[in-house]
């Protein structure tokens, strides 16, 4: 299938192939039949896109301040990698479509009573075919055309604003911007019972407003917004104003307060700048709020991603309730949208609408993608993609690494796939759920074709080795595919998130074993740390003593916001095994003898909690590690001390290993941080090659993740 992207380097608009997503739970695979461009949000992404690093900089300058504290904490290499990975990272397009169902799951075909075929209205992107939650769609009746619902979603912003202002029967309410939100938030209120003063300085956009019935300020023709709003209101002032324009100014917020009535309300759907003067609120008692989207429930993954509604007695209007009231205001005929389409493209010709946008001679509101002209050839609902047309020669498998790659994430295209590619592995394919992200790094590290189905990798012959970078929930169900497939697997941590999968990892590990006389496949988790060279280091000086040792790890993690994945003890178990596992397999590669106790310790009062965790060893030697979320961005994030025999050891950050006592090693410095990962990399695929031991031991592998998920459950 094809799906419209943006090039967040260079803002140019590409239509790209890519394999088609599965139908995931609580979810409706949909085939697209229309979208809609969302001229005001689309042509500020375009041109953020279009502007030098500088600019773009200058316009977030939160992400400035995240680039300067990764430098001061990881180094200046790092953090330009991991600037140049994200803008190199493409960017869906769209929010407003229109489509057919392909697939639902039956339960929940009975759940919202719609059947494969129906129409429905969802917030999918450009694309011929999305996979689309549950609470972010809305079925279509009669006689409503698809011309007129792939406006919903639009409509569903401008009616969350009108939500929030509250209008009454007959109050005066502004809307400043008169683009397709602030025009279809004129027909909203006007159906309110509100007297309506629409502004704007276009003024073909001025008279569509006035043919909806709204009074209009000509700001084209020199008329003074505020002067002849509080003309229009006999000085009074209106009741609200509603704020869609789209512009960096200030001037839209500071003219609303001007316009309104003591104790009016002011909501911004759309994007100003917002620096307040105090005096134009304070002396009337002014409200002022900004509208989330299409209502309730957006970016809550609760509610978006799980498919858990509000209850409708307490939350009366959802985004979904909001997507159901236009689609009822449309079959009613209370809204009229179609004099609102202005152009027309064939998906075909995506690009070409986008021109429009900086054609400044070009007068659009409404601009129309149709998708029934698609090429008769094509496949458009194919799984799988070639991006190369060579084919790889497999010869001895135990000099080859041919890789399968699940998951494209962030982690997977800055830190895996780059050393994956200088360590000489043959790739293959790569998958990921909706096919974008793999497509894309496919092309860029020289995979022969990317999937959505990861099934594809474990049952492929040539494929040998399987590489797990998705999500922790799936880590468990992808290892044990690929054990059972007889492939070599390399797999983020945590490799599993409960007791059960941990057990049954085991099991299979054994099975496996009997089955092929002792010999088995290479399992390695992605404990980086024990493969820093400055942790080899560590190995080595402490290969002399006897004593026992003592560690501490003090981490300055940082908070994740309370609603991250990471959180979720389905999907991410916490931090305590998807993070603190990585020091526990440092600590047991250190000390080199089996944990034998284990306690942790976590603060109150924190949502996300910092723990102290005691780690005892058969040999006496002792473990502390300080994960702290409270801390501060400045200060370094990993440091790591060993005490043993009169001796120390000081490792700040992976850069620099301090010794004090020892006589012959003061410093050990790199110019760049180092945990560990092309070592890794290195080791688990010579593993392969030579048929040698594992990178790191089973026993060692299993009794990490075995103490991480107790001490996880509070053992």
């Amino acid at each position: 299938m094809r799906q419209l992207f943006q090039n967040l380097k260079n803002g140019n608009v590409e239509v790209t192939e890519i394999p088609s997503p599965r139908l995931k739970p609580n979810h409706i695979l949909i085939q697209t039949t229309q979208s809609l461009i969302s001229a005001g949000t689309e042509k500020m992404l375009l041109e953020f896109g279009k502007a030098n690093l500088f600019d773009k900089a200058r316009q977030q300058p939160d992400k400035v301040r995240q680039v300067l504290e990764k430098v001061r904490t990881d180094g200046l290499l790092p953090t330009f990698d991991a600037v140049r990975a994200k803008l190199d990272t493409p960017l869906a397009l769209g929010y407003c479509n229109v489509g057919r169902v392909i697939d639902i799951d039956e339960r929940l075909g009975r759940e919202m009573r719609i059947s494969p075929g129906d129409r429905v209205v969802n917030n999918g992107p450009h694309s011929e075919i999305v996979c689309i939650p549950k609470n972010l769609c809305a079925k279509i009746s009669e006689p409503v055309t698809d011309d007129e619902a792939v406006f919903t979603v639009i409509g569903s912003i401008a009616l969350q604003g009108i939500r929030l202002v509250s209008p009454e029967i007959g109050e005066n309410i502004v809307v400043m911007g008169l683009g397709l939100i602030g025009l279809m938030a004129v027909q909203l209120l006007q159906a309110n019972g509100c007297h309506v003063i629409g502004c704007d300085p276009d003024k073909s956009k001025c008279e569509i407003a006035k043919q909806f019935g709204a009074d209009i300020v000509d700001i084209a023709q020199g008329q003074d917004a505020m002067d002849t709003v509080l003309t229009k209101t006999d000085q009074q002032g209106v009741d609200g104003v509603l704020i869609t324009a789209s512009t960096t100014s200030s001037d839209p917020v500071h003219q609303a307060a001007i316009m309104c009535r003591k104790r009016g309300r002011i909501v911004l759907t759309g994007v100003t700048g917002l620096q307040l003067n105090r005096n134009d609120f304070y002396e009337k008692e002014l409200s002022f709020q900004v509208s989330c989207s299409y209502g309730p429930g957006r970016y809550d993954k609760t509610y978006e991603e799980k498919g858990i509604d509000y209850p409708f007695g307490y939350v009366r209007w959802t985004e979904q309730r909001n997507f159901q009231t236009i689609l009822n205001l449309l079959k009613k005929r209370r809204l009229n949208v179609l004099e609102l389409i202005t152009h027309r493209f064939s998906f075909d010709d995506a690009t070409s609408a986008y021109d429009l946008l900086y054609d400044p001679e070009q007068k659009y509101i409404g601009i129309l993608l149709d998708y029934s002209n698609q090429t008769p050839d094509r496949d458009s609902d194919a799984v799988v993609i070639d991006l190369s047309p060579s084919s790889i020669e497999v010869g001895k498998s135990d000099e080859s690494v041919i890789a399968g790659l699940i998951g494209a994430g962030g982690y997977t295209a800055q830190v895996l796939l780059p050393i994956m590619v200088k360590a000489g592995i043959h790739l293959k394919t790569i998958a990921s759920s909706g096919g974008a992200s793999a497509t894309h790094l496919g092309k860029k590290f020289g995979f022969q074709q990317s999937v959505t189905d990861p099934d594809l990798i474990f049952s492929d012959p040539e494929i040998n080795t399987v590489f797990i970078s998705t999500r922790h929930d799936t880590h468990a169900q992808f290892t044990s595919k690929a054990i059972a497939s007889g492939k070599h697997v390399f797999v983020e941590k945590p490799l599993c998130l409960i007791p059960e999968e941990l057990e049954w990892i085991i099991e299979q590990q054994k099975e496996v074993a009997k089955s092929k006389a002792g010999r088995v496949s290479v399992l390695t988790v992605g404990f980086n740390r024990r493969f820093s060279p400055h942790v080899r280091k560590i190995k080595e000086l402490l290969k002399g003593l006897s004593f026992p040792k003592s560690l501490v790890m003090t981490v300055n993690a940082g908070a994740v916001p309370a609603d991250h994945w990471i959180h979720d003890p389905e999907i991410g178990g916490g931090r305590i095994i998807g993070e603190v596992c990585h020091f526990i397999d440092l600590f047991r590669y250190i000390v080199g003898h089996a944990v034998d106790s284990y306690r942790i310790i976590r603060t109150a009062g924190e949502e996300d909690s910092s723990a102290s965790i005691q780690l005892g060893y058969k040999d006496g030697s002792i473990g502390s590690i300080h994960y702290f979320t409270s801390g501060n961005k400045g200060f370094p994030k990993e440091r790591l001390e060993v005490f043993s025999s009169g001796k120390i050891l000081h490792l700040d950050n992976f850069r620099t290993l301090r010794g004090f006592g020892w006589r012959n090693f003061k410093k050990m410095k790199l110019w760049r941080q180092d945990k560990g990962h092309i070592d890794e990399i290195k080791a688990f695929t010579e593993a392969i090659r030579s048929g040698g031991q594992w990178p790191i031991p089973m026993t060692q592998i299993f009794e990490t993740t075995e103490v991480a998920i107790k001490l996880s459950m509070g053992a």
